[in-house]
C-alpha cells in the first residue's frame, strides 16, 4: 500500500520507519543532530514549497529517505494506520 505525504507523492507505507513532529523534533538535541547528520548526508528530500509539519523516516533500497512534509504527522499516522488494516 502506499501512502500519501502531500504535493501528489506517495510513498510505500512499508518503508516508513518513523513519523516525527516538526515542533517535537526542535526540543530534541538528539533528533537535531540526527536530522543535521542527514542533511550533511543528502538524505532529505523537501516535497513543497509549505512549510513542513512532520517528517517521515523511510528506508527505501537501503538507503535512508527524510521527506519533509506539508501533512501533520497526526493525520499522516492516521494513513498510514488506514493501510495497514
Amino acid at each position: 500500500m502506499f501512502l500519501h505525504i502531500g504535493s501528489d507523492r506517495e510513498i510505500l507505507a512499508k518503508s516508513v520507519v518513523s513519523i516525527l513532529n516538526i515542533s517535537t523534533i526542535e526540543k530534541s538535541k538528539i533528533t537535531q543532530e540526527f536530522i543535521q547528520t542527514a542533511k550533511e548526508k543528502g538524505w532529505i528530500e523537501s516535497i513543497s514549497q509549505d512549510s513542513p509539519k512532520s517528517i517521515i523516516i523511510t528506508e527505501e533500497n537501503e538507503k535512508t529517505i527524510l521527506y519533509l512534509s506539508p501533512i501533520s504527522s497526526v493525520t499522516l499516522q492516521r494513513r498510514i494506520g488506514n493501510t495497514l488494516t
